[in-house]
Order: C-alpha cells, then sequence, then structure tokens
C-alpha cells in the first residue's frame, strides 16, 4: 500500500508544530531567517562594487538579520484579546491588549485567545442563514431541546448560554481542552437535563424556571472547574418551555381545567372566609344569650323560693294576717288591669248594677283640658 500521500507515516498525520495537534499560534507568522539572509545578501551584493563580499559586508549582513530578527518579536493583542507567550511551548506570562514584545522564534511565540469577548451559546436552536434572502432565522433543534422530566412528561426546552475566559484560566482554556465550545455545550445540556429530569413539568412551565436557571448555572460551573476548562459561565437564560408540538393543544386544555379548578377552589375559599366567621359570631351570640337567660332563669327561681320562704315564716307566725294579704295581692295582681263594674245587691236602681266611676278616665280628660287652655295673664285673678 502507498504510503507517499501520508505525511505522516501510516498512523496519520503527526503533530503540527511544537504544542502537538493542539492550539496553534494565531500571532504573526514569524520571518524565515534563510530567506531574510538570502535576500539580505543580495541586496549587498547588488550596492557593493564587484558585486563581491567581505568580511565587513558580512558583518553587515549579520547585523542587519540580528536586527530584524529582533524587530519581530512585536506584536500587537486586540480589545477582545489576550496575549498568551510561549517560551518553548510553555506558558510564561500573559499579556493585556495593546502593543506588546516577546522574544524572537523561536524562543518564545505568542497565541491570541479571544479571553474578553462573551460568547453566546443557543442549545435547542440553531441559526440558518438564507443566502437568497440575506437574512437568518432561528429553527429549533428537536434532539437538543426534548428532555424528560421527573413525572415523566417530555418537555421542550430551549436556552441560552452566556460565558467567556476566565481571565486568570486562558492557560488552562488553552492547553486543558480540544474544543471548547463543544465542551461548553455539552456541559450545558447534561447539566439541563439532569436538573429537568429532578423536577416535575408544571414547576418547570411556570414557578421555577428562575430556579433552574440558577442550579444549571452553579452545576456547570463546577463541571467545568472540575475539567480545569479555564471557562466562566455569565448567564443561564431559559427560552423557551413548552409542552412538545404533538400535544401541546392537548396539553393547553389540560392546562386550561386546572386554571378553572383553582379558580374555583379559590372562590369557595373566599365564601368560606366570608361565611365561616359571620356563623361563629351567630353561634357566639346564642350561646350567650343561652348563657344570659340561663343565669336570669336561675336566678329568678333562687328570688322565688326565697320570697316562698319569706313568706312560709311569716305564715307560720302569723296565719291569718299572711292568708288576707295573700289574697289582697293576688287580686291586685289579677284584677289590676281590668275594667271593672261594682254591683251592690241593695240598691234598687238599674236593677241592683251601679256603674263604676272611672276616677282614672276623668283625670286624664281634665288634664288633657287644662294643657289646651290659654295661659292666663292676669296673675289668676277673676
Amino acid at each position: 500500500m502507498p504510503w507517499k500521500n501520508q505525511t505522516g507515516g501510516p498512523w496519520g498525520p503527526g503533530p503540527k508544530g511544537p504544542w502537538g495537534a493542539g492550539p496553534q499560534p494565531t500571532g504573526p507568522k514569524p520571518p524565515d531567517l534563510e530567506d531574510l539572509l538570502r535576500r539580505a545578501q543580495e541586496r549587498i551584493r547588488q550596492l557593493l562594487p564587484g558585486g563581491h563580499l567581505s568580511g565587513m559586508g558580512i558583518l553587515l549582513i549579520l547585523i542587519g538579520a540580528v536586527a530584524i530578527w529582533g524587530m519581530s518579536g512585536f506584536f500587537r493583542v486586540q480589545s477582545e484579546e489576550l496575549g498568551v507567550v510561549l517560551r518553548f511551548g510553555k506558558h510564561v506570562r500573559t499579556v493585556q491588549p495593546g502593543l506588546n514584545y516577546h522574544l524572537p522564534y523561536p524562543i518564545e511565540t505568542v497565541l491570541l485567545p479571544k479571553a474578553l469577548r462573551v460568547s453566546t451559546l443557543n442549545i435547542g436552536l440553531t441559526l440558518v442563514q438564507d443566502s437568497a434572502r440575506s437574512t437568518s432565522t432561528m429553527r429549533d433543534v428537536p434532539e437538543e431541546s426534548l428532555m424528560l422530566t421527573g413525572d415523566e412528561n417530555i418537555v421542550d426546552v430551549d436556552f441560552t448560554v452566556l460565558w467567556r475566559i476566565k481571565p486568570d484560566g486562558v492557560g488552562d482554556f488553552l492547553f486543558n481542552i480540544q474544543n471548547p465550545e463543544g465542551t461548553v455545550k455539552a456541559v450545558a445540556e447534561s447539566a439541563m437535563r439532569e436538573w429537568v429530569g429532578r423536577s416535575d413539568i408544571q414547576p418547570i412551565l411556570t414557578s421555577e424556571r428562575t430556579k433552574i436557571e440558577a442550579s444549571v448555572h452553579e452545576l456547570m460551573q463546577k463541571t467545568l472547574d472540575q475539567y480545569g476548562a479555564g471557562v466562566l459561565i455569565q448567564q443561564v437564560q431559559m427560552q423557551k418551555v413548552d409542552p412538545p408540538a404533538q400535544v401541546i393543544d392537548s396539553f393547553r386544555d389540560v392546562q386550561a381545567a386546572r386554571a378553572d379548578l383553582e379558580r374555583l377552589q379559590n372562590e369557595a375559599q373566599t365564601y368560606a372566609n366570608r361565611v365561616v366567621p359571620d356563623s361563629r359570631g351567630r353561634a357566639a351570640q346564642i350561646v350567650q344569650n343561652a348563657q344570659g337567660y340561663k343565669e336570669q332563669a336561675i336566678a329568678e327561681a333562687k328570688g322565688q323560693s326565697s320570697r316562698f320562704l319569706q313568706v312560709y315564716q311569716a305564715y307560720k307566725e302569723a296565719p291569718d294576717v299572711t292568708r288576707e294579704r295573700i289574697y289582697l295581692e293576688t287580686m291586685e295582681h289579677v284584677l289590676g288591669d281590668a275594667d271593672k263594674l261594682v254591683y251592690d245587691p241593695g240598691s234598687s236602681s238599674s236593677g241592683g248594677i251601679v256603674p263604676y266611676l272611672p276616677l282614672s278616665e276623668l283625670t286624664s280628660r281634665r288634664s288633657g283640658s287644662t294643657a289646651n287652655q290659654p295661659a292666663r295673664t292676669d296673675g289668676g285673678a277673676r
């Protein structure tokens, strides 16, 4: 089997640089020293008479080459970047944006990751470019967004992760993980599936979204720190949380029924809160009235029994007087409010019936006539 097209032998391509198969320098390409020396020699030969190099000419060439080689160490770090300086492939320092210098290649090289930029990662959604209309639209990715809840329901979760490189973890970001964005995406999807799997579908759709976002954020950061990824999670945002499209209509009917159930329960609770205190107040009033009637009846019974004992004691001491007194009090009680006629059997007029003189009525009429007379102004003289 011919291997002439395989640059790294029968075991695949070999290392691509002093860093193996890892990230390669992204700074300015170092100059080719041999090419620089050759061009400098040709330029000097053209300047020297006769086109021959002397010892002084060779020295000038070496000095110029060294100067050019030394100046090749200048590099610029852009505003969103940090410069990672490697000395013989080992991370020695990190430099801030601006003009900087490192020892020329091959002693030191520089990597320029976008360490100050906040990256956005969409999970469950993908951006589709329409070249004909020059527009872009978001398309759902069910294989990423469909998740199983703790109560064995399926929910469609689309969320966004904002992340960046840690300022003190640029070296970890470059050398500890091979595919940073893919690693962050896998960790985010795994953390979200874990927390959705612990929760029921109803809280996920309503009240637990903020709690799940915070929990996923914390779990992602903990996992990436364990990996030594040098990644800082800024925020986790749940964009859309819905049942699958195939059952969303039925699910909305169930949600409407649950809302009606909660509404009716709230109305019943409101009615109970209004009626129960009123009923308790009435019951307390009835109990208080009964207690008052009880105390009144007991007091009256005690008073009557005490009066009876006193009358009985008086009767034992003077029976005739007491009997007469009881008779008179009884007749007073019976005839006190009745209209009375006095009958005298010895009278001959009116068949022996003598009309009763209503003194009370005469007195009331006299009082009324006196009140209707005009007031005297002569001091009462006639």
